[in-house]
């Protein structure tokens, strides 16, 4: 216990309501969620078992609240990259994809609490929750795809599904150094433009 104190100094004063996110998330990520006990985040900002329930009611509850984190550094990132573009729909397309890989390549917990692959080892209890999270981001790719000026039978759904299949996939092959998120955005959009065209 005496090796997290620091840690939740490192943090620079963080309220321990996030100091306990992102212990969570940490050992989520890690551990899994089957893996990772209330005594174990609790210690590691050292803390009391009892007293993370002044925070969150449950385990569920804080797996909702790092999953809502995490979907929220998403949006933010993505809602900074669209500021920065023009009008051009395959532009804001592009930015949002460079946005959305800058925060799922970073190899954080939060990243990868999101990834569709590793939701799946959630209780099914609490998928309709985080699916609806996971929804609500989706809508702002959808918005962005209605804009694009697609052949009139181009199915949308599918061209989000193969663009977000894209994307997340890219985690798995991923290594810093030959590509940056610009790069890959770049060429996942520049493929479903052409195939588009």
């Amino acid at each position: 216990m005496a090796t997290t104190a620091p840690k939740l100094e490192a943090r620079g004063g963080e309220s321990r309501r996030e100091a306990l996110l992102d212990a969570a998330a940490e050992m989520f990520a890690a551990k899994g969620y089957d893996g990772t006990s209330i005594r174990d985040i609790a210690g590691a900002v050292g803390m009391l078992p009892g007293s993370l329930y002044y925070h969150f009611k449950s385990k569920e509850d804080l797996l909702i609240a790092v999953y809502r984190k995490g979907v929220a550094r998403f949006e933010a990132a993505i809602d900074q990259a669209l500021a920065s573009t023009g009008a051009d729909p395959w532009q804001a397309i592009e930015a949002a994809c460079a946005a959305h890989l800058s925060i799922l390549l970073d190899g954080g917990d939060y990243a990868r609490i999101v990834n569709p692959e590793f939701v799946r080892s959630f209780p099914a209890d609490m998928l309709p929750t985080l699916n609806a999270e996971r929804d609500r981001y989706e809508r702002h790719f959808e918005r962005l795809i209605a804009a694009l000026p697609l052949a009139p039978e181009t199915d949308r759904w599918l061209f989000k599904v193969a663009l977000f299949g894209s994307l997340n996939w890219s985690q798995t092959w991923y290594r810093k150094g030959r590509y940056t998120p610009q790069d890959i955005a770049a060429a996942f959009i520049g493929m479903l433009r052409k195939q588009d065209a």
